[in-house]
């Protein structure tokens, strides 16, 4: 570890000076040897390299959006080419060249973290072997080594001796609760975070192997964070916890206000965008205006949440155009006005028959028969003469006189004139 941390000296001398900056701040408030004065400027130092890493920040979620936009495409590949795995990579390749993308994007913030990282272990496992870096002179190395956090020093780690946790003023118990409960954290912190992403950020319509990459992440990520945080100083487990917390709090900012397209995130941010709509309607925000715009330019390839909030809108007697506002719309006013109800703008949509049993449908085809033949007369049936009932039988119902048959046609019956059966040989 000490080899690697020793290939980013060169960045040493810069995060020195800027923690050795941010603790002459807090010294004259807190102490200039006291733990808040250096713990302070520890995450300082972390708040103003998270903020530096902004922009890489937003072109991550640029590129990890473009990726779950391909994940369609690279299944067909993978299952077009699944036994040849050079021809696969291949394929894959000239699609990232195609579309522009880069999987490595997705790992730029913490890449560019790690020279940071890096540097400041390097710095405090200098001030715990007593030694001076960077612009840490003897005076500020034996202020920082008195500096503790809930009673365990800053160069302290879980794996420490009592003798050397003795030295810097401070019993291995503190050292061990300290460093446990910060290790616990930072896993839970790493663990959440990636939780989320998964279960509100991730289009959940299309099951990728990315996907089970970063849900398999998921669990590897705070497992590794467990193993490596007991070789870490307190003062490093202050900057990992710290960038977790950070790091947790700009997604959540994203996830509510820029979710992935198909996602849980998106279904909530639409039902509260529509709900604002409503309420004023119009769209006051440039960044909401930007999501309807292109809500409205995708036609019918939108998905089940889009299309909720567009027909919310039309419902309420609104439309979405395409530079992302909303206006009254007067065909859906119109209808409103007339039936007191919302109405759908545009033409209505079709409703299909209510489908009918077939004995349904032989009982109307015989009411209407027998409709169609009744003979127009003024006379009820109780004022038919009698003698005039076996013609009107035989004649409405087309069989002879006295043989019993009814006017309407049986169930199964066919249409029309039947054929007569030909006579029974005796």
């Amino acid at each position: 570890m000490d080899t690697i941390a020793s290939l980013f000296s060169f960045i040493t001398t810069p995060v020195s000076w800027v923690i050795v900056q941010f603790h002459s701040v807090y010294g004259a408030i807190f102490g200039p040897d006291t733990g808040w004065a250096w713990g302070l400027s520890i995450v300082s130092l972390v708040i103003l390299i998270r903020i530096c890493l902004i922009p890489l920040f937003v072109k991550q979620i640029k590129a990890t959006r473009a990726m779950q936009t391909l994940q369609p495409e690279m299944k067909k590949i993978q299952e077009r080419y699944k036994n040849d795995k050079q021809r696969q990579s291949e394929e894959m390749m000239k699609l990232y060249k195609e579309t522009g993308t880069n999987p490595l994007s997705s790992c730029l913030p913490i890449l560019a973290q790690s020279p940071f990282f890096f540097a400041l272990y390097h710095v405090l496992n200098s001030i715990a072997s007593n030694d001076t870096i960077g612009v840490i002179n003897e005076r500020l190395l034996e202020s920082a080594q008195k500096a503790h956090i809930f009673g365990a020093p800053l160069a302290a780690k879980f794996t420490d001796g009592a003798d050397k946790v003795e030295a810097l003023g401070s019993s291995i118990t503190d050292v061990r609760v300290v460093t446990a409960i910060m290790i616990i954290l930072m896993s839970a912190s790493q663990f959440f975070t990636q939780r989320q992403l998964m279960t509100k950020n991730i289009d959940t319509t299309v099951k990728t192997p990315f996907m089970q990459q970063q849900k398999m992440l998921m669990y590897v990520f705070p497992i590794m964070f467990a193993v490596f945080g007991i070789n870490f100083p307190v003062g490093v487990l202050v900057y990992w916890l710290t960038t977790n917390v950070w790091t947790m709090g700009q997604q959540m900012y994203v996830i509510r206000n820029n979710p992935t397209p198909g996602s849980k995130a998106q279904a909530a941010y639409l039902e509260r965008l529509h709900k604002h709509v409503i309420g004023h309607s119009k769209v006051s925000r440039r960044r909401d205006r930007a999501i309807i715009k292109a809500i409205v330019a995708k036609g019918r390839d939108r998905n089940e949440s889009e299309r909720k909030f567009i027909n919310g809108l039309t419902k309420a007697g609104l439309a979405a155009q395409a530079d992302g506002t909303v206006i009254k719309s007067e065909t859906a006013a119109a209808a409103q006005a007339e039936d007191g109800a919302p109405a759908t703008t545009g033409t209505p949509k079709r409703q299909q028959p209510k489908r009918q049993s077939k004995s349904q449908r032989q009982s109307a085809a015989a009411k209407a028969a027998g409709e169609h033949h009744e003979p127009k007369t003024s006379l009820t049936k109780s004022d038919e003469p009698e003698a005039a009932k076996p013609a009107a039988a035989a004649k409405k119902g087309g069989a002879k006189p006295g043989n019993g048959t009814r006017s309407k046609a049986q169930s199964g019956q066919r249409k029309g004139p039947q054929r007569p059966k030909s006579p029974s040989k005796k």
